[in-house]
């Protein structure tokens, strides 16, 4: 469900803003509405800072990872600033280093065929007027040309791989060489040399560090310090979009706070000196934060509802009635019990691993939850990593997947969407009255009626006196059509009326038959992770020589199987992730009358615990 919400409207002496906004932060309920905020330059250097500081929480991450700084000790820096500039500086130095060592290692890959030489003689030679030109060529082009080079130029091979000839042509000054070979750059230093400052700055690399650990010991340092920068920029954010009054002596902001925890927040305001503020509930006009309040389970399903937006304040939250179908989607994807244990198995252990509440704790249970559909599904359809259970238990009454899930999948599509649509219903009710409701409860009455009527007897289910055939059905469309086509809007023209419901009634019919259609993906992608895993399988028994024993069998199917499911596994879980949300974000949320917030609930709180 949807926390209900309360709007508050502060007036206070602009002078009094800083120690305002820290009195709200400190109590943490109270979101400050900041739309339109333009950062400023000094504004912008703190989001850059802020960035810094979480890319120096990532670097003491992956130092610490590391073996070898595990015996590092240091100590930490005096302040969090201290700390953060030297890790910049230490940041900047590495990364020069770095770069150093690589153009000097691609200078050394050039040098290694030249060999140890003297620079300064080379240089000697070239004042005395003796030319030393470099080259490289294929070694079948060299040894089919050296008769031809060596008559025209005095030439030496210094050095020969495989494929590539290095030699040195000997010219005077400004001698040309013409030669079907690549010439390279006159060397500038020798291999010894380029080496010994390769070792030179890796050693330099190495010393930093002694800096990084001390960087790594002022951790909480910095935590602190990132938070002190969130609540600068937090601050100043609410500053910047506060409208002022009175030759700006005067600041106005808009706050929300859960209705639930409200009084706290007007115990706050009742005892602080010189504000005046005016609570009221939120109108439909407002740009309400939405948060959500569920249960466990729903709760387990907001990061799916959350990746697409929030549901508008004063609608109906749809999180805890697409779960349950998501789950169903998942497991109908997937439907593979060997798959399904997997996922179990690392769900439970992200639940071990994660024990206190949070992003990955709640991911833990998603996955723990789709997992145990999946295995439901699998052993409804007999299906364990791709093998068919049927096979070994053939009493047992498995479902055939390939046979009976792509009715089942449009089915459960008329379900979700008939589901939908009751729910946009309800919402328009409680929001508009029933009168402004009638051409839409006509289009849903139709419809049921169609489903009831029409469709349970086909599944050999059907409702005594409501058929096809009956008067009842016949008296339920009519009623439905009159609906739709005369009351759509009972303050409008019938005439009016019966166009606009005819022009509904067509986008009705066509929009419906596209939804429910999307519907087959859900078997689609089923039988195709299905058939992969069985295509896997026969492959591994395939490369099976007649007559090997058993331990060979295993040395070779193993390696096949692991990497065949272990693919199948990943991209199918990965569609499965991923149709159902499209069906949960497109058709459900379409028919139930979805509209998203401007934004979340997010109070201003302290940034550092």
């Amino acid at each position: 469900m949807i926390a209900p919400m309360m709007r508050y409207d502060f007036v206070l002496f602009a002078a009094q803003s800083e120690d305002f906004i820290d009195r709200l932060r400190e109590l943490g309920l109270v979101d400050i509405t900041t739309a339109g905020w333009e950062p400023s330059e000094e504004e912008r250097q703190l989001m850059l800072d802020i960035e810094g500081h979480a890319k120096a929480a990532d670097f003491i991450r992956e130092f610490r990872k590391d073996e070898a700084h595990a015996d590092l000790k240091a100590e930490p820096f005096a302040t969090a600033a201290e700390a953060y500039e030297h890790f910049i500086a230490a940041q900047q130095q590495a990364a020069a280093l770095r770069a150093e060592i690589g153009r000097l290692e691609k200078s050394a890959d050039e040098l290694r065929p030249w060999g140890g030489f003297d620079v300064r003689r080379t240089a000697a030679l070239a004042e005395r007027g003796v030319m030393l030109h470099y080259f490289a060529a294929q070694a079948g082009v060299y040894d089919e040309s050296l008769d031809e080079w060596s008559a025209q130029y005095t030439l030496s091979e210094v050095a020969r791989t495989e494929t590539m000839v290095y030699f040195v042509v000997v010219t005077g000054p400004n001698e040309e060489v013409a030669l079907d070979a690549q010439e390279m750059k006159t060397p500038t230093m020798d291999i010894r040399e380029t080496e010994r400052l390769i070792v030179e700055n890796e050693a330099k690399l190495t010393a930093l560090d002694a800096e990084f650990a001390r960087v790594a010991a002022s951790e909480s340092l910095l935590s602190a310090g990132a938070g002190a920068l969130k609540e600068r920029l937090q601050g100043a954010r609410v500053k910047a979009t506060a409208r002022r009054a009175a030759d700006d002596t005067l600041l106005v902001m808009e706050g929300w706070a859960e209705k639930e925890t409200s009084d706290k927040v007007d115990a706050l305001l009742e005892e602080y000196p010189n504000v005046v503020y005016l609570k009221q509930a939120p109108t439909p006009e407002d740009e309400t934060p939405v948060k959500l309040r569920n249960g466990a389970f729903a709760r387990t399903f907001e990061m799916v509802g959350d990746m697409y937006a929030r549901p508008k304040y004063g609608t109906l939250d749809l999180t805890p009635y697409f779960a349950p179908f998501y789950m169903l989607f998942f497991g109908i994807c997937l439907n593979d019990a060997g798959y399904g244990l997997i996922l179990l198995l690392a769900g439970l252990f992200m639940l071990w691993k994660y024990r206190t509440p949070g992003m990955m704790r709640r991911a833990a249970w998603f996955s723990t939850l789709c997992a145990v559909s999946t295995v439901v599904f699998g052993l409804l359809c007999g299906s364990f990593f791709g093998m068919n259970l049927k096979e070994y238990f053939p009493s047992v009454p498995f479902l055939d997947f390939q046979k009976q899930f792509f009715t089942l999948s449009l089915v459960i599509g008329v379900v979700q969407i008939l589901f939908g649509m009751a729910l946009n219903l309800w919402t328009k009710i409680r929001l508009f009255g029933f009168s402004n409701v009638l051409g839409s409860l006509g289009w849903f009455i139709i419809l049921l009626s169609c489903c009831l009527a029409m469709g349970l007897p086909m599944a050999g289910l059907a409702i005594p006196g409501f058929t096809s055939g009956s008067v009842a059905f016949y008296v339920a469309l009519g009623g439905g059509g009159a609906l739709l086509l005369l009351l759509n809007n009972p303050r409008r023209n019938p005439l009016v009326n019966i166009g606009s419901g005819l022009w509904e009634l067509y986008n009705n019919l066509t929009g419906l038959l596209s939804d429910v259609l999307s519907y087959i993906r859900l078997f689609a992608i089923g039988l195709s992770g299905g058939v992969l895993a069985l295509v896997f399988n026969t492959l591994a028994s395939g490369f099976v020589p007649e007559g090997a024993n058993f331990f060979v069998r295993l040395l070779i199917m193993i390696p096949i199987l692991l990497i065949g499911h272990g693919i199948n596994l990943f991209m199918s879980t990965i569609s499965s992730f991923v149709h159902p949300m499209r069906l949960t974000f497109v058709e459900f949320f379409k028919n139930a009358g979805f509209e998203m917030a401007p934004r979340a609930f997010d109070p201003i709180r302290k940034m550092n615990e």
